[in-house]
């Protein structure tokens, strides 16, 4: 498979398994009612901080968990000031690129940079997304092909949906060149699975026929028309139907040459047909004008019957009629009642995205999330049908609290006055930084907290989202597949798995893995009794 090479690849190829695992700080929380103190246990979550360290805090809970991920990451257009979605040149990346590439990193082009910055990121959603899920992200012309690149050595060719046009502004936008652009792209993939994607529907007609199975309407005719529709183009499809009056109907063209059915003797609806003809629709139907077939100027002719009210079939990939960058800034204006944000999405545009995928419960991630559109169109969508669809949101920019977060806020409760109020759709999320690292060096960092720790560990030895065990023993994690794990750890002494701890453990399974500072039995006596000690921190594994 084609692979990209560029300026600083080598560096940021693994760079994600380098990041720091940092824990989340919950800041606040918001409901409907407008209560920012108690934790309200909500799953929906937005996240202050570098995307590619929020990411990797994701794992733990959400590795594997994601169905649905929209981004739209800077564009690169090349504009020297910074603007949100347009180029790289944020002080907080440019530091980022400066610590990780290295002195290198002085010299790289902007393509260069633009593939650094991405690719650890792609990386991390990668992990995130679920088997089932699909991931769309947003682009122009300026990082198209590059990204497609990228996306394929990730995701892999194989998993790539489309390339879908996207018109986002009808006059052909601002451009002065000979060529007007006025379309972006948004490229699609799954991971593994399309089967939870869904297709578009139409329908198929009114069902206006009715028979001993119900009603139906009439659908094609069985006999082939128009090009190789003569009997000697397949001669194996030349065969008798019966009628209702007991005729013995062959394929026989309008003109009166003998013609072949569209379908062949051994399928389903043939085999339904031959064993009763009612499972076909019938008409007498004439032959073209002056034309008769053994002094017949009509015969029987089948149909199908559809009882089906809708058909599925996939979308269309020019992206036409979803919102427009107009639309998005009109609808900034009415939440905020000015222009506080340069470059939305139009909200049909990110409902249309999250509708693909079938999961009505779907976690659905943005980490790219500038002013808020993916968990407005989350929350739209769940007021409508019902669904419980959880958001998580992600933006590194000092503005996610006061436009991101606030946006959400005024979804949730309601916007707008008079006759453009909009009534609030519900709901909840809770605001988090990025925390402490878990780990200094090679020790734990005792300021994140031991049940952080603990959902870490955890996570590390199932890859299972932590619940915390109910039991008398405080130090159980959970068990999985027979085996339990412990993880005997206090921040202030050093603890010693010994016959003495062993005594305290209610829980009777076949093996247990067990995290302590010491250990004072034999390695033989623990493999006899099934048990695996790991040290603290020493053999913690690293995400």
């Amino acid at each position: 498979m084609p692979t990209l090479e560029w300026i600083g690849k080598s560096k940021v190829i693994n760079h994600h398994q380098e990041v720091p695992y940092r824990v989340l700080e919950r800041r606040y929380s918001f409901d409907t009612a407008g209560r920012h103190d108690a934790d309200n246990g909500s799953e929906n979550m937005i996240i202050r901080g570098d995307n590619l360290e929020a990411l990797k805090a994701l794992l733990p809970r959400y590795e594997g968990r994601v169905k649905c991920i929209y981004i739209d990451p800077p564009y690169n257009t090349g504009n020297e000031g910074w603007v949100y979605n347009d180029n790289v040149n944020d002080p907080k990346i440019k530091k980022w690129l400066g610590e990780v590439v290295g002195r290198e990193g002085e010299d790289l082009t902007r393509h260069d940079k633009w593939l650094c910055m991405m690719y650890p990121r792609l990386k991390l959603l990668y992990k995130l997304l679920a088997n089932d899920g699909l991931i769309a992200i947003s682009i122009s012309d300026d990082e198209l092909f590059n990204l497609g690149t990228i996306m394929n050595e990730i995701f892999g060719g194989f998993n790539r949906l489309a390339c879908a046009p996207l018109r986002s502004e009808p006059s052909g936008g601002k451009d002065k060149t000979v060529l007007r652009t006025g379309h972006e792209y948004i490229l699609f993939y799954t991971k593994g699975t399309q089967d939870s994607l869904c297709k578009e529907e139409k329908t198929t007609g009114e069902l206006n026929l009715r028979d001993r199975w119900g009603a139906y309407r009439k659908g094609r005719e069985l006999r082939k028309w128009g090009a190789g529709s003569l009997r000697e183009d397949r001669m194996n499809m030349w065969f008798p139907l019966t009628a209702p009056n007991g005729d013995e109907v062959y394929p026989v063209r309008n003109d009166g040459l003998e013609g072949r059915w569209r379908i062949g003797k051994d399928n389903p609806l043939t085999q339904a047909i031959l064993a009763d003809p009612e499972k076909a629709h019938w008409e007498l139907c004439p032959y073209d004008e002056g034309v008769s077939v053994d002094g017949k100027v009509e015969r029987w002719v089948p149909f199908e019957k559809i009882r089906d009210t809708k058909k599925s079939f996939g979308w269309n990939s020019w992206l036409d009629g979803y919102g427009t960058n107009a639309d998005a800034t009109a609808l900034i204006k009415q939440i905020f009642g000015n222009k506080i944000f340069d470059t939305p999405k139009p909200l049909s545009l990110l409902e249309w995205i999250i509708s693909l995928h079938s999961d009505e419960d779907a976690v659905i991630l943005d980490s790219f999330a500038g002013s808020g559109t993916t968990a407005h169109a989350a929350l739209n969508m769940n007021k409508a049908d019902g669904g419980n669809r959880k958001f998580i949101l992600v933006e590194m920019m000092d503005y996610a609290d006061s436009i991101t977060a606030e946006r959400v806020k005024r979804v949730i409760q309601g916007y707008g006055q008079g006759k453009n109020a909009v009534e609030g759709t519900g709901g909840d999320f809770s605001f988090y930084d990025l925390g402490e690292p878990l780990l200094i060096g090679e020790n734990l960092n005792e300021a994140v907290g031991t049940e952080k720790i603990r959902e870490y560990v955890w996570f590390m030895e199932t890859k299972r989202p932590y619940a915390p065990a109910e039991g008398p023993n405080p130090y159980y994690l959970g068990a999985v597949n027979s085996t339990a794990y412990y993880f005997y750890y206090e921040p202030q002494r050093v603890t010693v798995l010994d016959y003495d701890f062993l005594a305290t453990i209610p829980e009777r399974t076949e093996n247990a893995v067990i995290y302590a500072d010491r250990c004072s039995i034999d390695g033989d006596k623990l493999a006899r009794m099934g048990i695996v000690f790991k040290k603290i921190p020493r053999d913690i594994s690293r995400l």
